[in-house]
Protein backbone atom coordinates (compact mmCIF):
# COMPACT_ATOMS: atom_id res chain seq x y z
CA UNK A 1 0.00 0.00 0.00
CA UNK A 2 1.07 3.45 -0.78
CA UNK A 3 2.61 5.27 2.19
CA UNK A 4 0.39 8.74 2.52
CA UNK A 5 2.01 11.96 3.05
CA UNK A 6 1.31 15.59 4.15
CA UNK A 7 2.92 18.81 3.03
CA UNK A 8 5.09 20.80 5.47
CA UNK A 9 7.36 23.86 4.89
CA UNK A 10 10.10 25.79 6.10
CA UNK A 11 12.06 28.71 5.69
CA UNK A 12 13.40 26.89 1.86
CA UNK A 13 10.21 25.97 1.13
CA UNK A 14 7.05 22.44 1.38
CA UNK A 15 8.44 19.74 1.89
CA UNK A 16 6.31 16.09 1.68
CA UNK A 17 6.24 14.39 5.05
CA UNK A 18 4.31 10.72 5.68
CA UNK A 19 1.29 11.78 7.08
CA UNK A 20 1.29 9.77 10.75
CA UNK A 21 4.74 11.31 11.44
CA UNK A 22 5.22 13.75 14.37
CA UNK A 23 7.94 15.89 12.64
CA UNK A 24 8.43 18.65 10.20
CA UNK A 25 10.07 19.82 7.14
CA UNK A 26 13.20 20.34 8.72
CA UNK A 27 13.43 16.83 10.41
CA UNK A 28 12.57 15.19 6.72
CA UNK A 29 15.40 16.76 5.10
CA UNK A 30 17.96 15.67 7.11
CA UNK A 31 16.07 12.33 6.97
CA UNK A 32 16.60 12.80 3.55
CA UNK A 33 19.85 14.18 3.10
CA UNK A 34 22.02 12.56 5.32
CA UNK A 35 21.84 8.65 4.85
CA UNK A 36 24.79 7.80 6.22
CA UNK A 37 25.66 4.90 8.56
CA UNK A 38 23.26 3.08 10.95
CA UNK A 39 23.45 5.19 13.64
CA UNK A 40 20.75 7.69 15.04
CA UNK A 41 20.93 10.13 17.59
CA UNK A 42 21.18 8.05 21.10
CA UNK A 43 18.31 7.77 23.13
CA UNK A 44 20.16 9.65 25.83
CA UNK A 45 19.96 12.92 23.97
CA UNK A 46 16.46 12.98 23.09
CA UNK A 47 15.52 12.87 26.65
CA UNK A 48 17.69 15.21 27.50
CA UNK A 49 16.49 17.29 24.81
CA UNK A 50 13.03 17.14 26.38
CA UNK A 51 14.38 17.65 29.75
CA UNK A 52 15.86 20.83 28.83
CA UNK A 53 12.68 21.90 26.15
CA UNK A 54 10.42 21.90 29.60
CA UNK A 55 12.91 23.51 31.14
CA UNK A 56 12.88 26.10 28.60
CA UNK A 57 9.05 26.79 28.47
CA UNK A 58 9.00 27.35 32.22
CA UNK A 59 11.89 29.56 32.58
CA UNK A 60 10.11 31.37 29.73
CA UNK A 61 6.66 31.33 31.23
CA UNK A 62 8.57 32.22 34.80
CA UNK A 63 10.00 35.37 32.61
CA UNK A 64 6.46 36.67 31.30
CA UNK A 65 7.76 35.34 27.53
CA UNK A 66 5.30 32.10 27.47
CA UNK A 67 1.80 31.92 28.47
CA UNK A 68 0.12 29.52 30.87
CA UNK A 69 -1.53 27.62 27.36
CA UNK A 70 1.64 27.04 25.47
CA UNK A 71 3.75 26.02 28.56
CA UNK A 72 1.10 23.20 29.68
CA UNK A 73 1.15 21.88 25.98
CA UNK A 74 4.98 21.87 25.26
CA UNK A 75 5.49 20.36 28.95
CA UNK A 76 3.23 17.85 28.58
CA UNK A 77 4.83 16.33 24.85
CA UNK A 78 8.11 16.49 26.64
CA UNK A 79 6.65 14.37 29.12
CA UNK A 80 5.54 11.86 26.75
CA UNK A 81 9.10 11.84 25.21
CA UNK A 82 10.76 11.30 28.66
CA UNK A 83 8.28 7.93 29.01
CA UNK A 84 9.44 6.91 25.84
CA UNK A 85 6.03 6.90 23.81
CA UNK A 86 7.27 8.89 21.00
CA UNK A 87 10.51 6.90 20.17
CA UNK A 88 9.82 6.13 16.61
CA UNK A 89 9.66 10.09 16.02
CA UNK A 90 13.39 10.80 16.15
CA UNK A 91 14.83 8.60 12.99
CA UNK A 92 18.41 11.27 12.15
CA UNK A 93 21.55 10.11 11.94
CA UNK A 94 24.63 10.99 13.89
CA UNK A 95 26.60 11.59 10.86
CA UNK A 96 24.06 15.24 9.90
CA UNK A 97 25.79 18.78 10.71
CA UNK A 98 28.21 19.16 13.49
CA UNK A 99 26.40 21.61 15.68
CA UNK A 100 23.21 19.04 15.78
CA UNK A 101 20.79 21.73 14.61
CA UNK A 102 18.58 18.96 12.56
CA UNK A 103 18.50 17.15 15.98
CA UNK A 104 17.49 20.21 18.02
CA UNK A 105 14.82 20.78 15.14
CA UNK A 106 13.43 17.32 14.85
CA UNK A 107 12.76 17.71 18.88
CA UNK A 108 11.11 21.17 18.11
CA UNK A 109 8.77 20.02 16.02
CA UNK A 110 7.50 16.60 17.62
CA UNK A 111 6.83 18.78 20.38
CA UNK A 112 5.44 21.43 18.08
CA UNK A 113 3.31 18.56 16.73
CA UNK A 114 2.31 16.54 19.71
CA UNK A 115 1.32 19.31 21.87
CA UNK A 116 -0.75 20.99 19.13
CA UNK A 117 -2.29 17.53 19.42
CA UNK A 118 -2.75 17.60 22.63
CA UNK A 119 -4.29 21.21 23.29
CA UNK A 120 -6.06 20.38 20.22
CA UNK A 121 -5.43 23.71 18.73
CA UNK A 122 -2.35 25.00 16.18
CA UNK A 123 -0.68 27.38 19.47
CA UNK A 124 3.07 25.82 19.31
CA UNK A 125 5.54 27.12 16.65
CA UNK A 126 9.04 24.71 16.36
CA UNK A 127 11.04 27.89 16.35
CA UNK A 128 9.28 30.31 17.87
CA UNK A 129 7.41 28.80 20.48
CA UNK A 130 9.61 25.32 21.07
CA UNK A 131 12.71 26.77 20.80
CA UNK A 132 12.16 30.53 22.47
CA UNK A 133 15.70 32.21 24.01
CA UNK A 134 17.54 29.06 22.55
CA UNK A 135 19.66 27.92 19.58
CA UNK A 136 20.88 24.86 18.72
CA UNK A 137 23.99 25.79 18.93
CA UNK A 138 23.46 25.83 23.20
CA UNK A 139 20.58 23.51 23.36
CA UNK A 140 23.02 20.36 21.75
CA UNK A 141 25.84 20.91 24.53
CA UNK A 142 23.19 21.37 27.06
CA UNK A 143 21.80 17.86 25.82
CA UNK A 144 25.24 16.51 25.57
CA UNK A 145 25.65 17.55 29.20
CA UNK A 146 22.72 16.54 30.69
CA UNK A 147 22.83 13.03 29.02
CA UNK A 148 26.34 12.57 30.10
CA UNK A 149 25.40 13.43 33.75
CA UNK A 150 22.01 10.69 33.61
CA UNK A 151 23.97 7.86 32.00
CA UNK A 152 27.05 8.27 34.43
CA UNK A 153 25.14 8.62 37.81
CA UNK A 154 21.86 6.03 36.89
CA UNK A 155 23.90 3.27 34.99
CA UNK A 156 27.63 3.05 35.34
CA UNK A 157 28.66 4.52 39.06
CA UNK A 158 25.22 1.88 40.15
CA UNK A 159 26.76 -0.88 38.38
CA UNK A 160 30.38 -0.61 39.58
CA UNK A 161 29.04 -0.37 42.88
CA UNK A 162 27.47 -3.31 42.46
CA UNK A 163 30.44 -5.42 41.30
CA UNK A 164 32.83 -3.56 44.02
CA UNK A 165 30.35 -5.22 46.49
CA UNK A 166 30.61 -8.67 45.17
CA UNK A 167 34.57 -8.24 45.67
CA UNK A 168 33.81 -7.19 49.01
CA UNK A 169 31.95 -10.48 49.70
CA UNK A 170 34.52 -12.66 48.12
CA UNK A 171 37.07 -11.34 50.21
CA UNK A 172 35.21 -12.52 53.51
CA UNK A 173 34.65 -15.36 52.16
CA UNK A 174 38.10 -16.39 51.18
CA UNK A 175 39.71 -15.21 54.96
CA UNK A 176 42.82 -16.58 55.37
CA UNK A 177 43.83 -18.09 51.86
CA UNK A 178 46.96 -17.33 51.08
CA UNK A 179 48.66 -18.04 47.59
CA UNK A 180 51.56 -17.16 45.66
CA UNK A 181 51.80 -13.72 44.53
CA UNK A 182 52.75 -12.94 40.74
CA UNK A 183 54.72 -9.67 38.91
CA UNK A 184 56.10 -9.96 35.77
CA UNK A 185 54.16 -13.19 34.88
CA UNK A 186 56.21 -14.46 37.50
CA UNK A 187 56.19 -16.00 40.67
CA UNK A 188 56.60 -13.24 43.64
CA UNK A 189 56.28 -13.41 47.27
CA UNK A 190 53.28 -14.42 49.11
CA UNK A 191 49.41 -12.83 49.02
CA UNK A 192 46.48 -13.13 50.33
CA UNK A 193 43.05 -14.20 47.96
CA UNK A 194 41.85 -11.45 50.18
CA UNK A 195 44.16 -8.84 49.76
CA UNK A 196 44.17 -9.58 45.66
CA UNK A 197 40.81 -9.17 45.55
CA UNK A 198 40.84 -5.95 47.56
CA UNK A 199 42.87 -4.49 44.48
CA UNK A 200 40.49 -5.47 42.14
CA UNK A 201 37.95 -3.99 44.92
CA UNK A 202 39.89 -0.56 45.17
CA UNK A 203 40.35 0.04 41.11
CA UNK A 204 36.27 0.25 40.74
CA UNK A 205 36.16 2.24 43.79
CA UNK A 206 39.04 4.54 42.64
CA UNK A 207 37.46 4.54 39.54
CA UNK A 208 33.75 5.82 41.07
CA UNK A 209 35.97 8.95 42.56
CA UNK A 210 37.37 9.61 39.41
CA UNK A 211 33.57 9.53 37.33
CA UNK A 212 32.36 11.87 40.62
CA UNK A 213 35.07 14.24 40.13
CA UNK A 214 34.13 14.63 36.96
CA UNK A 215 30.97 15.65 37.45
CA UNK A 216 30.88 19.55 38.37
CA UNK A 217 32.41 20.63 34.77
CA UNK A 218 29.43 18.42 33.05
CA UNK A 219 26.88 20.27 35.42
CA UNK A 220 27.78 23.63 34.13
CA UNK A 221 25.21 24.33 31.23
CA UNK A 222 25.43 26.29 28.00
CA UNK A 223 21.67 26.83 27.82
CA UNK A 224 21.80 30.44 27.27
CA UNK A 225 24.41 31.46 25.35
CA UNK A 226 22.31 31.31 22.01
CA UNK A 227 24.25 31.01 19.01
CA UNK A 228 27.53 32.57 19.97
CA UNK A 229 27.89 33.05 23.54
CA UNK A 230 25.95 36.65 23.82
CA UNK A 231 22.91 35.60 24.52
CA UNK A 232 20.95 37.23 21.70
CA UNK A 233 17.20 36.54 21.77
CA UNK A 234 16.85 35.36 25.32
CA UNK A 235 15.59 37.42 28.25
CA UNK A 236 17.41 38.39 31.16
CA UNK A 237 18.23 35.60 33.44
CA UNK A 238 16.73 33.47 31.02
CA UNK A 239 20.44 31.18 31.90
CA UNK A 240 20.02 30.72 35.23
CA UNK A 241 16.51 30.28 35.37
CA UNK A 242 16.12 27.10 32.96
CA UNK A 243 19.62 25.91 34.81
CA UNK A 244 17.42 25.68 38.18
CA UNK A 245 14.68 24.40 36.06
CA UNK A 246 17.11 21.38 34.53
CA UNK A 247 17.93 20.89 38.25
CA UNK A 248 14.95 20.63 39.51
CA UNK A 249 13.60 18.08 36.73
CA UNK A 250 16.51 15.82 36.97
CA UNK A 251 17.48 16.18 41.16
CA UNK A 252 21.14 17.20 40.20
CA UNK A 253 23.09 20.58 40.72
CA UNK A 254 23.07 21.75 37.06
CA UNK A 255 23.84 25.25 37.25
CA UNK A 256 24.70 27.75 34.42
CA UNK A 257 28.09 28.02 32.62
CA UNK A 258 29.52 31.47 33.59
CA UNK A 259 31.39 31.98 30.33
CA UNK A 260 29.10 30.57 27.20
CA UNK A 261 31.84 31.23 24.82
CA UNK A 262 33.78 28.41 26.56
CA UNK A 263 30.30 26.32 27.00
CA UNK A 264 30.02 26.81 22.84
CA UNK A 265 33.53 26.60 21.95
CA UNK A 266 35.08 23.77 23.68
CA UNK A 267 34.20 20.15 25.10
CA UNK A 268 37.36 19.42 27.43
CA UNK A 269 34.24 18.89 30.38
CA UNK A 270 32.98 15.89 27.99
CA UNK A 271 36.74 14.82 27.09
CA UNK A 272 37.80 14.70 30.73
CA UNK A 273 34.51 12.69 32.18
CA UNK A 274 34.86 10.39 29.42
CA UNK A 275 38.42 10.23 30.41
CA UNK A 276 37.20 8.67 33.84
CA UNK A 277 35.43 6.01 32.04
CA UNK A 278 38.18 4.85 30.20
CA UNK A 279 40.00 5.39 33.46
CA UNK A 280 37.19 2.67 34.81
CA UNK A 281 37.47 0.47 31.23
CA UNK A 282 41.39 0.46 31.76
CA UNK A 283 40.60 -0.85 35.40
CA UNK A 284 37.96 -3.31 33.92
CA UNK A 285 40.56 -4.63 31.57
CA UNK A 286 42.66 -5.36 34.23
CA UNK A 287 40.53 -7.77 36.57
CA UNK A 288 38.71 -9.39 33.60
CA UNK A 289 42.27 -10.59 32.53
CA UNK A 290 43.82 -11.12 36.24
CA UNK A 291 40.44 -13.31 36.29
CA UNK A 292 40.87 -15.11 32.93
CA UNK A 293 44.33 -15.96 34.22
CA UNK A 294 43.95 -17.16 37.68
CA UNK A 295 40.94 -19.23 35.90
CA UNK A 296 43.04 -20.78 33.21
CA UNK A 297 43.25 -23.81 32.83
CA UNK A 298 41.96 -26.06 34.06
CA UNK A 299 44.65 -28.88 34.26
CA UNK A 300 47.19 -27.47 32.11
CA UNK A 301 46.92 -23.48 33.60
CA UNK A 302 46.97 -21.68 36.46
CA UNK A 303 43.85 -23.18 38.02
CA UNK A 304 44.15 -21.15 41.06
CA UNK A 305 40.13 -20.26 40.91
CA UNK A 306 36.95 -21.14 39.27
CA UNK A 307 34.26 -19.05 37.41
CA UNK A 308 31.16 -19.81 36.74
CA UNK A 309 30.87 -22.01 33.29
CA UNK A 310 27.80 -20.33 31.72
CA UNK A 311 28.36 -22.01 28.21
CA UNK A 312 30.07 -24.53 26.01
CA UNK A 313 33.21 -23.03 24.77
CA UNK A 314 33.88 -25.06 21.68
CA UNK A 315 31.75 -26.21 18.69
CA UNK A 316 34.96 -28.73 18.19
CA UNK A 317 36.40 -29.37 21.50
CA UNK A 318 33.80 -31.44 23.65
CA UNK A 319 33.58 -30.05 27.59
CA UNK A 320 35.37 -27.04 26.82
CA UNK A 321 34.57 -23.99 29.35
CA UNK A 322 36.17 -20.30 28.63
CA UNK A 323 36.16 -16.99 30.23
CA UNK A 324 33.77 -15.82 27.82
CA UNK A 325 32.60 -12.85 30.64
CA UNK A 326 35.98 -11.61 31.12
CA UNK A 327 36.22 -11.50 26.93
CA UNK A 328 33.53 -9.82 26.81
CA UNK A 329 34.57 -6.95 29.00
CA UNK A 330 37.46 -7.01 27.77
CA UNK A 331 35.96 -5.88 23.75
CA UNK A 332 34.22 -3.58 25.62
CA UNK A 333 37.29 -2.16 27.05
CA UNK A 334 39.25 -1.36 23.55
CA UNK A 335 35.93 0.40 22.68
CA UNK A 336 35.71 2.87 24.90
CA UNK A 337 39.49 3.43 24.27
CA UNK A 338 39.01 4.10 21.04
CA UNK A 339 36.10 6.11 21.70
CA UNK A 340 38.18 8.19 23.96
CA UNK A 341 40.51 8.54 21.23
CA UNK A 342 37.53 9.97 19.07
CA UNK A 343 35.77 12.50 21.22
CA UNK A 344 39.54 13.74 21.70
CA UNK A 345 40.21 14.00 18.08
CA UNK A 346 36.57 15.44 18.07
CA UNK A 347 36.96 18.23 21.00
CA UNK A 348 40.31 19.38 19.16
CA UNK A 349 37.80 21.03 16.60
CA UNK A 350 35.90 23.96 18.41
CA UNK A 351 36.89 26.67 15.92
CA UNK A 352 35.84 30.13 16.52
CA UNK A 353 32.70 30.22 18.15
CA UNK A 354 30.82 26.83 18.14
CA UNK A 355 32.55 23.15 18.15
CA UNK A 356 30.58 21.37 15.32
CA UNK A 357 31.50 17.51 16.30
CA UNK A 358 29.09 17.50 18.84
CA UNK A 359 27.14 14.13 17.38
CA UNK A 360 30.15 12.05 17.45
CA UNK A 361 31.00 13.32 20.86
CA UNK A 362 27.99 12.46 22.09
CA UNK A 363 26.99 9.25 20.42
CA UNK A 364 30.72 8.18 21.73
CA UNK A 365 30.42 9.24 25.24
CA UNK A 366 26.59 7.34 25.53
CA UNK A 367 28.22 4.25 23.90
CA UNK A 368 31.18 4.16 26.24
CA UNK A 369 28.82 4.37 28.97
CA UNK A 370 25.85 2.02 28.03
CA UNK A 371 28.68 -0.23 27.21
CA UNK A 372 30.87 -0.45 30.03
CA UNK A 373 27.69 0.03 32.57
CA UNK A 374 26.51 -3.28 30.76
CA UNK A 375 29.38 -5.12 30.97
CA UNK A 376 29.90 -4.45 34.33
CA UNK A 377 26.78 -5.95 35.31
CA UNK A 378 27.14 -8.96 32.88
CA UNK A 379 30.70 -9.58 34.47
CA UNK A 380 29.05 -9.46 38.20
CA UNK A 381 26.33 -11.26 37.66
CA UNK A 382 27.34 -14.34 35.58
CA UNK A 383 31.21 -14.45 36.25
CA UNK A 384 32.45 -12.44 39.51
CA UNK A 385 29.84 -13.40 41.80
CA UNK A 386 30.94 -17.18 41.35
CA UNK A 387 34.52 -16.97 41.73
CA UNK A 388 36.07 -19.50 44.15
CA UNK A 389 39.52 -20.39 45.14
CA UNK A 390 41.05 -23.74 44.30
CA UNK A 391 42.52 -23.66 47.60
CA UNK A 392 44.69 -26.74 46.77
CA UNK A 393 46.03 -25.61 44.17
CA UNK A 394 46.68 -22.29 45.65
CA UNK A 395 48.54 -24.06 48.49
CA UNK A 396 51.03 -26.63 46.30
CA UNK A 397 51.91 -23.25 44.06
CA UNK A 398 52.56 -21.58 46.94
CA UNK A 399 54.94 -23.97 48.99
CA UNK A 400 56.20 -25.03 45.42
CA UNK A 401 57.17 -21.32 44.37
CA UNK A 402 61.46 -20.36 44.82
CA UNK A 403 60.08 -16.89 45.91
CA UNK A 404 59.52 -17.67 49.36
CA UNK A 405 63.46 -17.51 49.68
CA UNK A 406 62.81 -13.79 49.95
CA UNK A 407 62.00 -14.35 53.70
CA UNK A 408 65.59 -15.28 54.64
CA UNK A 409 67.12 -12.10 53.27
CA UNK A 410 67.40 -10.82 56.52
CA UNK A 411 68.73 -14.16 58.26
CA UNK A 412 71.71 -15.35 55.50
CA UNK A 413 71.14 -12.10 52.70
CA UNK A 414 70.32 -11.55 49.79
CA UNK A 415 73.35 -13.02 47.74
CA UNK A 416 73.11 -16.48 49.83
CA UNK A 417 69.19 -16.38 49.51
CA UNK A 418 69.52 -15.97 45.38
CA UNK A 419 72.00 -19.13 45.73
CA UNK A 420 69.60 -20.88 47.47
CA UNK A 421 66.82 -20.73 45.41
CA UNK A 422 69.31 -20.83 42.08
CA UNK A 423 70.33 -24.52 43.60
CA UNK A 424 66.61 -25.63 44.65
CA UNK A 425 65.60 -24.55 40.73
CA UNK A 426 69.06 -26.09 39.28
CA UNK A 427 68.27 -29.57 41.03
CA UNK A 428 64.34 -29.34 41.27
CA UNK A 429 64.69 -29.37 44.99
CA UNK A 430 63.29 -27.66 47.92
CA UNK A 431 64.65 -24.49 49.54
CA UNK A 432 64.72 -26.21 52.50
CA UNK A 433 66.53 -28.81 51.58
CA UNK A 434 68.85 -26.59 49.19
CA UNK A 435 69.50 -24.30 52.08
CA UNK A 436 70.76 -27.13 54.20
CA UNK A 437 72.81 -28.72 51.49
CA UNK A 438 74.07 -24.97 50.99
CA UNK A 439 75.32 -24.89 54.92
CA UNK A 440 73.45 -21.70 55.42
CA UNK A 441 71.19 -22.67 57.98
CA UNK A 442 70.56 -25.80 60.29
CA UNK A 443 67.12 -27.62 59.89
CA UNK A 444 65.90 -26.06 63.24
CA UNK A 445 66.89 -22.02 62.39
CA UNK A 446 65.26 -23.22 58.90
CA UNK A 447 61.92 -24.38 60.35
CA UNK A 448 62.26 -21.56 62.72
CA UNK A 449 61.81 -18.50 60.10
CA UNK A 450 60.03 -20.29 56.88
CA UNK A 451 56.38 -19.57 57.28
CA UNK A 452 54.86 -19.17 53.76
CA UNK A 453 51.28 -18.04 55.66
CA UNK A 454 52.70 -15.65 57.64
CA UNK A 455 54.19 -14.14 55.05
CA UNK A 456 51.58 -12.01 54.08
Amino acid sequence: MQEEYRIEHDSMGEVRVPASALWGAQTQRSYENFRIGTETMPEGIVRAFATLKKAAAQANNELGKLDDERRAAIEAACDEILAGTLDGSFPLKVWQTGSGTQSNMNVNEVIAHRGNQIAGACILHPNDTVNMSQSSNDTFPTAMHIAAVMAIQQRLIPAALELAGTFDALEAAHEGVVKSGRTHLQDAVPISFPQEISGWRYLVLDAVDELRAALPQLYKLALGGTAVGTGLNAPAGFDRAVAARVAALTGEPFVTDPNKFHALSAKDGIVFAHGAVKALAANMMKIANDVRWLASGPRLGLGEITIPANEPGSSIMPGKVNPTQCEAVTMVAVQVMGNDAAIGFAASQGNFELNVFMPVIAYNFLQSVRLLSDAIRSFNVHCAVGIKANREKMRDNLHNSLMLVTSLNPYIGYEKAAKVSQKAYRDGTSLREACLALGFMTAEEFDRVFHPEEMV
